[in-house]
């Protein structure tokens, strides 16, 4: 495409009627993210950039809201204008702000480009957003040749900005009224809830509109999922968008509680009710009164215990030891659990009338291993999040390292990926200080010194065929071997022993009984 006749397309575009249409499909009834990622779709149908992002400006930070042709880890990183020279100018400017090819200002993008490993000759564009005097966020543009951006004029420009403020501004707008009304819009899948929770797999966004969907509800919660996989945040988010969000959000770890002490933790006790109790206490329901009751580990509740939490959950009341008084409460229970309640109900160990209560709407949080693509943003996050925790002015991650991560199992999911960048971190920070170095990077090395075991991938036996039999036999006897090495692996759990091998477990039992396996 010439540059002229590229001009002649963008003005054509840039005209009033275009322009026109363009602000009302933005303030069309879409959730935020979706406004978002149509408001960059438009950037770069006028302008035929390369990359562009939108950012959220707070407390001197920027939080990309959505990007276009950038790293999805983008998304994960939180970019501090005393720390990105670019974006402080364009935070100060309040108007267009052009960057000269040759500026040898470092980009907050760098590296961040797919298959682009310099940023340094491009075209570059910041476009603050204002809303009533005050700047909200902004809009970088990015070409990768010079002067791409050179016919376009300011005025043109600015209009794009104000169309761009217009429409972050109705979305943060809208997302504040939500929040005070305790409304829930099931579609909306913005950046409010993935504040913490970080990913864009499907199986995350299926988790996210299920979250959504319970919150708005006044059902009893039973959260279901491996350690480590993000339980408690799911509980939090259920919290914060529910009708209760302005009420407590009370946690109490039942793993953590002696038996002892249990019933009078969860309904109180009053003065003189038993050795050693000197003072009138409430117990995690009254304080809970009017909001959220977070109950982790539920599976680790004695049968007494469960017994007296079923008479609350049908009653709604409670009755301090020593007390014989009943007292009304209005509690939502959330409970989670990283076991399987279903076989600790067969086996006698959890009540089946408690947890047909508590399981009227189950989440199932999806471990790490089964989330597609999602580590690259969670590592990012971590990474910055590590960067300021030591101080660091840069801390970078190699893609050999990010390579290893994804190739990585993660038995502790989320929590572990976390502890082990965290640790990678120290040690890539005491390096630095031994080097002299001037940037902080996370290598193989790095990663492998910071977990209990490598995080290479596992040598992977070679299955043995006999080259007498026939191949329908030789298939089965491949069949066999690979099955008994996962279900080894697996240590006799079939149902993982299904989801390593991606197949259905019904059908895994069935070819094992014609294996002669079961």
């Amino acid at each position: 495409m010439t540059n002229n006749y590229r001009v002649v397309k963008i003005r054509m575009l840039l005209d009033a009627s275009t322009l026109t249409a363009v602000a009302l499909d933005l303030s069309s009834g879409l959730s935020p993210q979706d406004r978002y990622r149509k408001l960059l779709d438009t950037i770069n149908q006028l302008l035929d950039c390369d990359a562009c992002a939108l950012l959220l400006f707070n407390n001197d930070q920027f939080k990309p809201l959505a990007i276009n042709g950038l790293c999805e880890q983008v998304l994960a990183k939180v970019f501090y204008i005393a720390q990105h020279p670019r974006l402080e100018i364009i935070a100060r400017a309040g108007d267009v702000v052009r960057f000269p090819a040759d500026s040898d200002l470092p980009d907050p993008y760098d590296d961040l480009i797919p298959n682009q490993h310099s940023l340094k000759v491009h075209s570059c564009i910041g476009l603050p957003l204002m809303a009533n005097g005050v700047l909200i966020g902004a809009l970088t543009i990015d070409g990768f040749k010079p002067g791409m951006f050179d016919q376009i004029s300011d005025a043109e420009l600015r209009t794009l900005s104000a169309l761009a403020a217009a429409s972050l501004n109705n979305a943060l707008i809208m997302q504040q009224l939500e929040s005070h009304t305790g409304q829930v819009n099931v579609n909306d899948q913005g950046p409010n809830l993935t504040t913490d929770m970080i990913g864009s797999s499907p199986q995350l966004k299926s988790l996210q509109r299920e979250i959504k969907i319970a919150a708005g509800s006044e059902l009893h919660v039973l959260i279901l999922g491996e350690t480590g996989v993000g339980k408690e945040l799911v509980a939090q988010q259920i919290h914060q968008l529910s009708p209760r969000h302005s009420g407590p959000q009370v946690y109490l770890n039942c793993a953590a509680l002696p038996e002892s002490v249990a019933e009078s933790e969860l309904f109180g006790h009053v003065k003189g009710a038993f050795t050693g109790a000197i003072s009138h206490r409430k117990g995690k329901f009254e304080t809970a009164n009017h909001g959220t009751l977070f109950l982790d580990e539920i599976g680790e509740l004695s049968p007494a215990i469960q017994a007296k939490l079923l008479r609350v959950i049908q009653y709604g009341d409670i009755q301090r030891i020593g007390d014989d008084r009943n007292l009304k409460v209005s509690v939502r229970i959330v409970a989670a659990t990283n076991k399987d309640l279903k076989k600790e109900v067969l086996e006698g160990r959890f009540r089946a009338d408690l947890f047909h209560r508590l399981s009227v709407f189950p989440l199932i949080v999806p471990p790490l291993r089964e989330r597609d693509g999602d580590i690259p943003l969670l590592a990012a996050f971590f990474v910055e999040k590590s960067r300021q925790q030591l101080g660091l002015q840069t801390l970078i991650l190699r893609a050999d390292a990010l390579e290893l991560l994804q190739q990585y199992h993660w038995p502790g999911n989320v929590r572990e990926l976390e502890h082990s960048i965290y640790r990678a971190s120290i040690i890539a920070k005491a390096d630095l200080a031994i080097s002299m170095q001037g940037e902080c990077t996370l290598t193989t090395q790095h990663f492998n010194l910071a977990v209990n075991v490598s995080l290479q991938p596992p040598h992977r036996p070679v299955l043995k065929v006999d080259n007498q039999l026939s191949l329908h036999q030789a298939t089965l006897d491949f069949q066999r071997q690979l099955i008994q090495g996962r279900l080894q692996k697996s240590k006799g759990n079939w149902a993982h022993t299904a989801r390593s091998l991606h197949l259905d477990g019904g059908n895994l039992h069935r070819l094992a009984k014609r294996l002669g396996l079961k």
